[in-house]
C-alpha cells in the first residue's frame, strides 16, 4: 500500500500546500495547533476538498482536480478515526461496528466479518451498551473495530488520544501499536505529542504553517530536526539566534556565547538562523580543565532549580551576560544534588548542537 498526497487549499488567510508519501509504514504529521495537520487527513478522506492537487492510495486516484476526479468518502475507503472518535450515540456497540460493513453485499460474511472484530478488540461483553456507557479507552477500542471492520484501503488517526486521561494513554498505546502492526498497511498519524509520534511512528513530517517543514526517519527528525519550530516540536528547549564567525563558530546572540560546532554541519551555518541544543544534552564540565578540556565549556550562573519527580531542571544564564536568555538543564537528582552551587561549568557539546533554518 502507498500514498501520494499533492494539494493546496485556502481557508481565509491561512494556505495549506502539502506534498508527502508513504508506503507500508506510519507516518506522522507532527505540528502544532493550526498547522494544517487535521486539515490534511479530511483532504485525504475526502471531508474537505483541495483547490488543486491530487491525491493517490494504492495506485487509485481519489482526488485530481485537473482530471476532476473527486470520488466520495464512502468510495475512497479510507479509515478516518476522529479525535472524538464520532460514534453514533443513539446505537450499540454493536450497531456501531455493524455500520463500518455495510459495504459488504453478503449478510453472512457481514456478520463474521463483525464477530470476528468484536472478538478481536474484546468487545463481547460491550455490544448492548451506548458509547455514553463507555469509557474512553472503549470507545476508542470500538471507533478502531468500526473503522478495520470496512477494510479500508489507508487508516488515518487524528490525535488518537488527545480525549484520554494521562493514565490511560501509555496502555492504549500498546494496543494501537498493535493494531497498526496488524493493519499492515498505510497510516497516518496526526499529533502534536512528541513523545507518542517517535513511539508510534516509523517516519515523521513536521507541519509549520500549513507546509512540511521537514520529513525523515523518527531518529532523523529528533536528531536534527532541521527548523526552529521543528526542534520546539522535538522537545528542544534551548535556542538561539547566531552569527557564523569561522569556519566551524557560530555566535549564538541570544545566549551571549560562542559555540563551535560539528564539522559535519560547519558547511551549512551560513544557512542557518538559529542553534539549539536539547536541555539533557547538556554536560556538567566539572573536569574540563584536566587533560584536554572539550570545546563549548562555560561559567553559568545558576537562576533558578526547579524540582521534578526524578530529576532537577537548572536554569542558567552565561556569567557576566545579564542581557542573556536563560538556558535550562535537565540534570538527575542526585547528580544535582552533589554538585549543587551557585555557579558552574557545564560543556555544550559540538556534536550536539542543531543548526536550524527559521
Amino acid at each position: 500500500m502507498s500514498i501520494y498526497v499533492d494539494i493546496e487549499k485556502s481557508y481565509g488567510t491561512f494556505h495549506l500546500s502539502v506534498q508527502l508519501d508513504a508506503g507500508d509504514e506510519t507516518l506522522a504529521l507532527l505540528g502544532g495547533s493550526g498547522s494544517g495537520k487535521s486539515l490534511t487527513l479530511k483532504c485525504i478522506a475526502g471531508i474537505e476538498r483541495p483547490d488543486r492537487g491530487s491525491i493517490v492510495v494504492d495506485g487509485v486516484t481519489l482526488f485530481d482536480s485537473e482530471r476532476r476526479i473527486d470520488l466520495s468518502p464512502q468510495e475512497r475507503r479510507t479509515g478516518l478515526v476522529f479525535q472524538n472518535y464520532a460514534l453514533f450515540p443513539h446505537m450499540t456497540v454493536l450497531e456501531n461496528i455493524r455500520a463500518g460493513a455495510r459495504r459488504e453485499p453478503d449478510a453472512k460474511k457481514r456478520t463474521d466479518s463483525v464477530d470476528r472484530i468484536v472478538d478481536r478488540f474484546g468487545l463481547g461483553c460491550l455490544t448492548g451498551h451506548t458509547p455514553a456507557m463507555l469509557s474512553g479507552g472503549q470507545q476508542q477500542r470500538v471507533a478502531l473495530a468500526r473503522i478495520l471492520v470496512s477494510e479500508p484501503r489507508i487508516l488515518l488517526l487524528d490525535e488518537p488520544f488527545s480525549a484520554l486521561d494521562g493514565h490511560l494513554r501509555h496502555r492504549l498505546e500498546d494496543e494501537l501499536k498493535q493494531v497498526i502492526e496488524s493493519f499492515g498497511k498505510t497510516v497516518v498519524l496526526v499529533s502534536h505529542n512528541r513523545r507518542e509520534v517517535f513511539r508510534l511512528s516509523d517516519r515523521i513530517a513536521v507541519l509549520e504553517e500549513g507546509r512540511v517543514g521537514a520529513v525523515g526517519t523518527r531518529e532523523e527528525i529528533f536528531r536534527n530536526p532541521g527548523t526552529r519550530s521543528g526542534a520546539v516540536l522535538t522537545g528542544c528547549k534551548n535556542i538561539s539566534r547566531i552569527r557564523r564567525k569561522g569556519d566551524r563558530l557560530v555566535e549564538a546572540t541570544d545566549w551571549g556565547i560562542d559555540l563551535f560546532v560539528d564539522a559535519e554541519l560547519a558547511d551549512d551555518a551560513e544557512q542557518k538562523e538559529y542553534a539549539g541544543i536539547r536541555s539533557h544534552d547538556i554536560a556538567w564540565a566539572g573536569h574540563a580543565n584536566s587533560g584536554n578540556p572539550p570545546e563549548n565549556v562555560y561559567r553559568f550562573d545558576v537562576l533558578d532549580e526547579i524540582e521534578n519527580p526524578f530529576s532537577y531542571t537548572v536554569i542558567l544564564r552565561a556569567q557576566g551576560q545579564s542581557d542573556a536568555e536563560p538556558m535550562q538543564w535537565d540534570m538527575d537528582k542526585p547528580a544535582w544534588e552533589r554538585i549543587r552551587t551557585p555557579s558552574v561549568d557545564v560543556c555544550l557539546p559540538p556534536e550536539f548542537i542543531l543548526l536550524l533554518k527559521k
